[in-house]
């Protein structure tokens, strides 16, 4: 072996070695920040600051949870997206940030696929079939009888043009073969109230949106749009056992976002310690309180997720003539 090999033998073992060094580095070494478009005090932010507040415990680290909200989540995406890719700033999401938007507006600033890292789930949640608490309704039978018999004039409401609750009662429409009209509201709060005052018919909504209401008797839920009964509402039946459609759902999850190119081990290494947070008994209590189920899933099962919902709104979208300017 002549001289100038083994140099070069020797620089790329040295190489080498350093690349060994630097990869076991230990994570995190600093302050990790959490952007969320979700308003501080609101269901996603409260379970986010839970699990934060774990996983710095386990890190060691302070873990920062910073509210974006508004322009529907496009602030905090956008500057996540244009974060550096080492693991210390991430945005948590829905999954109609990540599979729904991009079919209700021409333009958006992100592409979910190319901009992002799929990281870890936080939890889903199922909508309920709202009605006022003097409605006669009693199941999803009703509720089809009246919009038959209207034939176009039943009124339900939504949070706002393209969401998930207008999106599902559309959906219920196609499945029932039924024409309603949507009423778009501007907050949940006001959604709700116009619920209870009758403005509307019926609405979506999730236990964490409408729980107040429910709990002081001026909605009641006829339906939950479940693969089964929700722990907690186990009185309430899902779509299907109501006389609805079989399968039906309406649901939504929230997960975890790195920039595009964060290091495998540092995305593996989060997944991992938010599963492990998401066991913890206190953990999964505070989650119960907004009747969201926690749930796991690997970044891999993630991506997977945003392309088929991303086909199924696709779909639901185009079919029902939904777009936001």
């Amino acid at each position: 072996m002549n001289r100038s090999t083994l140099h070069r033998l020797v620089a790329a073992a040295c190489l080498g070695l350093v690349a060994g060094v630097c990869a076991a580095q230990p994570y995190p070494t600093k302050p990790v920040r959490i952007l969320t478009p979700f308003p501080a005090g609101s269901g996603p932010d409260s379970v986010l600051r839970v699990v934060g507040d774990k996983l710095a415990k386990t890190w060691g680290q302070q873990v920062i949870v910073e509210n974006r909200p508004g322009a529907n989540g496009f602030i905090a995406i956008e500057a996540v997206k244009k974060a550096a890719p080492d693991g210390y700033t991430l945005v948590q999401v829905d999954d109609t940030h990540l599979a729904l938007q991009p079919h209700l507006y021409k333009k958006i600033p992100y592409d979910t696929q190319k901009d992002f890292d799929p990281v870890a789930t936080f939890f889903r949640t199922y909508f309920f079939v709202v009605v006022p608490s003097t409605s006669s309704w009693t199941s999803m039978r009703d509720l089809a009888a009246a919009a038959k018999a209207k034939n176009g004039d039943l009124t339900y409401g939504s949070w706002f043009v393209g969401s998930p609750g207008h999106v599902g009662a559309a959906m219920l429409e196609a499945e029932m073969g039924t024409r309603m009209t949507h009423v778009p509201f501007k907050e949940m709060s006001q959604l709700f109230t116009g619920v209870a005052n009758n403005d509307v018919a019926w609405s979506f909504g999730s236990a964490a949106s409408s729980g107040a209401m429910y709990r002081a008797g001026k909605v009641k839920y006829i339906a939950v749009a479940a693969p089964m009964r929700v722990a907690g509402f186990e009185s309430v039946p899902t779509v299907a056992e109501a006389g609805g459609p079989a399968g039906f759902e309406v649901k939504a999850w929230v997960a975890l976002l790195a920039p595009r190119g964060t290091p495998p081990a540092i995305i593996a290494r989060i997944n991992q310690d938010i599963a492990k947070v998401l066991t913890e008994p206190d953990v999964r209590e505070r989650f119960a309180g907004f009747t969201f189920e926690p749930f796991t899933s690997s970044p891999a099962d993630i991506a997977a997720a945003i392309v088929s919902d991303s086909r199924r709104y696709g779909d639901i979208v185009k079919r029902a003539n939904i777009s936001v300017e």
